[in-house]
């Protein structure tokens, strides 16, 4: 099952294809819904202030709320934007956004507003297509769950704790980022290959990458592994309940690029938002010379809390890859 993004922040709408999706999956549209709303923006003082309803429409591959096997094609409108706030930033890159990559890529030609493509609004379509994946893995007693693992170097951050963190980096015009860890339950063992292209942490990777503000992934103990000893770092097999098993995760159940039978868990590292309210060094590239910039609009202090959905939707897709869908 293979997807494809499109759209811009700016333009009049951002949508998905999904190619290959099974037919007869009923299309649960309130169970959609819900996991787009999990991710919308402007629901509180923790988050951009732009508001969007997130609509999915469909516009093929589904017939009577079942999917047909045709390719499954859905657009969600742009209804609150103000390209006005993005006009200096065609000739002022933000430092640690994309846009002077960019303008690179797209040899001057890019849609700049809002960061055009490269916008983390593009998640919305991924989340729609993350949870068409959730659907069809649901069905084989397949889930995907993901929570908040660490905000601003605070480990396991009570509510409390990321409110504080979130909103003090706002008071400073700064932001802060953090980590999601994410865990797929259900899976067999056998899965994946020690082969590029087939290895099932390269799977996952390529989806996870994909996803704006990723900069780092670790599965199992993941960067831990670098302190442990391999008597500390090995999962003990087990014989439970008819199956083999280990009595720990530090390995992510994946040993050797294939899946062990165990849950495959990994954690993001999601870096802080490019955007903050500070003056920054940059360049001005209509002039070529060294410039100053204060980013204007509406952008989100933090986006971990509205990236678990996105996480979980990467990693629903990447485990349909995995399972031949």
């Amino acid at each position: 099952m293979k997807h494809i993004i499109f759209g811009e922040s700016h333009g009049s709408a951002i949508g998905v294809v999904l190619e290959n999706v099974p037919a007869g999956v009923e299309l649960d549209m309130d169970f959609i819904r819900s996991e787009l709303a999990r991710r919308a923006p402007g629901r509180n003082a923790l988050s951009t202030a732009r508001r969007e309803a997130d609509e999915p429409r469909i516009l093929s591959g589904v017939f009577e709320g079942k999917t047909t096997g045709a390719p499954l094609c859905a657009v969600i409108e742009n209804t609150d934007t103000r390209s006005k706030d993005y006009s200096k930033l065609k000739d002022l890159p933000r430092p640690g956004h994309a846009d002077y990559a960019g303008y690179i890529h797209s040899e001057g030609c890019g849609d700049y507003r809002g960061g055009g493509h490269f916008s983390g609004r593009l998640t919305a379509p991924l989340v729609f297509a993350g949870a068409v994946a959730k659907l069809i893995l649901r069905e084989m007693d397949v889930t995907v769950s993901a929570r908040i693992s660490n905000v601003a170097g605070i480990p396991d951050p009570t509510p409390e704790q990321l409110e504080e963190a979130v909103l003090g980096a706002k008071a400073d015009q700064d932001s802060v980022g953090g980590c999601i860890r994410c865990a797929v339950e259900g899976l067999p063992a056998g899965l994946g290959a020690p082969d590029y292209g087939r290895n099932v942490e390269g799977v996952f990777s390529q989806h996870l990458f994909a996803v704006p503000a990723v900069k780092a992934v670790g599965f199992g103990a993941g960067f831990g592994f670098a302190s442990m000893r391999g008597s500390e770092a090995n999962d003990p097999f087990c014989w439970e309940g008819g199956e083999v098993r280990t009595r720990t995760n530090h390995s992510g159940g994946v040993n050797g690029g294939i899946t062990n039978g165990m849950s495959v868990e990994f954690e993001v590292a999601i870096r802080p938002t490019p955007s903050i309210a500070r003056e920054q060094d940059t360049v001005n590239l209509a002039t070529l010379e060294n410039a100053k910039l204060i980013i204007e609009g509406r952008h989100d202090p933090c986006i971990v809390h509205r990236a678990v959905p996105v996480i979980e939707a990467a990693a629903a897709l990447a485990t349909c890859e995995l399972l031949g869908l």
